[in-house]
């Protein structure tokens, strides 16, 4: 499948993500479309559709599961195309998807994709809900599951399968911080960077992560506005074109999965890469969803951006950081930039779009043709794959 006409982002904007404890779910959905409007100097009447996500759909809870019928009877419009969706972190690689095809099929020429969201506190009841929501309730939950260890059982196959160690993964972090600090809208802009050592002489958390393994909890959100080609232009002369696009749903609950080293990755990369008519090797950055440490490592080889079992080895080489030969997580990652709730699988799609777009400030890259954004839901269960261009071919 291929487009018949290009379908391209024009505009996006994001909060610096922080804690709001005034604010709610849906205060935050508030300021996100105020500040996207003001920044880009757009109307509510520009948006001829409209998805969000479910405010609470981190910690397992859903109030506002019809959140886009608030949201635009909010901003007084009746859009043609809306939905409220829910993919756990992949949500907004997906409505990006759902949009493009909305646009191919002549429904609507542009649609607002939205998300806002705050992180349970663990320390209050949130580490257990967010460990129900993710764990069968008979083969898992029983036995004491907590997100940090479900993750670090993929972590410690590849250790074995592969040879990975503690000091590649802290390898990630160490990357990820670098490009925070040229981030200021990174929550550890303006703190110092991290070295291997620190990072295995923080905290432990679920071996073999320590604390510097895990993304920061924060709150925030983001909207970006999908339109045709030629919506596009008239906001943007440099917009970020949606080049291919892929999803696969992979298993419900990690136990479930048939590889902890394969995990559905590879499935929705090839359709997006069939799609651009493109190869890993035309790729020039890469924006990955990273919950931990191992995300990143894993997925840059289930990406074809690096041979299997090689992951580790690419990190430490220092090709990921700022002047390597292959960025990966310009923003500073969840792991540095902040991982927000409901609202994280958008970060690296907003950082897809500035590098492409060339508003990435001082951590723009000198090349940014083409790049790769991978985010998933659940324990890595459902995954979207976008690759995103400077021009529409």
């Amino acid at each position: 499948m291929s487009y018949t006409s290009p379908v391209a982002i024009a505009a996006v904007s994001e909060m610096k993500p922080g804690r709001f404890p005034d604010m709610d779910g849906y205060d935050l959905y508030i300021e996100v479309i105020r500040q996207f409007l003001a920044e880009w100097s757009l109307k509510p009447t520009d948006i001829q559709g409209l998805l969000a996500c479910p405010s609470g759909m981190a910690g397992g809870g859903s109030n506002d599961i019809f959140v886009h019928e608030q949201l635009y009877e909010e901003m007084g419009i009746q859009p043609l195309f809306a939905d409220t969706m829910n993919a756990g972190g992949s949500t907004y690689g997906l409505m990006v998807q759902r949009a493009a095809l909305a646009i191919q099929q002549g429904k609507v020429e542009s649609v607002l994709c939205v998300g806002a969201g705050k992180f349970p506190k663990v320390s209050t009841g949130g580490a257990e809900s967010m460990a129900r929501m993710v764990s069968h309730e008979i083969y898992e939950f029983p036995y004491g599951t907590f997100i940090p260890a479900l993750y670090a059982q993929v972590a410690t196959r590849h250790m074995h399968e592969y040879g990975t160690t503690v000091e590649q993964l802290a390898e990630v972090c160490v990357s990820t911080r670098e490009w925070a600090l040229l981030n200021p809208d990174a929550s550890t802009y303006g703190s110092e960077a991290l070295t291997v050592e620190k990072v295995r002489q923080s905290r432990p958390i679920a071996s073999p992560f320590n604390l510097y393994d895990c993304s920061i909890p924060l709150e925030g959100g983001a909207a970006f506005l999908v339109c045709s080609e030629a919506y596009a232009k008239r906001l943007n002369k440099q917009p970020a074109y949606v080049l291919g696009m892929g999803e696969f749903h992979n298993h419900r609950n990690i136990h479930q999965a048939a590889s902890l080293t394969d995990i559905g990755c590879s499935k929705s990369a090839q359709q997006a890469y069939t799609m651009a008519g493109l190869s890993p090797s035309d790729i020039d950055f890469a924006e990955i969803y990273d919950a931990f440490s191992i995300n990143p490592l894993v997925f840059m080889e289930e990406l074809g951006l690096c041979p299997q079992g090689k992951g580790g080895e690419f990190f430490q080489s220092g090709a990921a950081r700022p002047g390597g030969d292959f960025p990966v997580n310009t923003f500073g990652g969840l792991l540095s930039f902040g991982h927000t709730g409901d609202a994280s699988g958008m970060s690296m799609i907003v950082e897809g779009i500035r590098q492409i777009m060339g508003i990435a400030g001082e951590r723009q890259l000198d090349k940014a043709n083409a790049g790769i954004v991978h985010s998933y839901g659940g324990m890595m269960s459902e995954h979207s794959t976008l690759i995103l261009g400077r021009s529409a071919s």
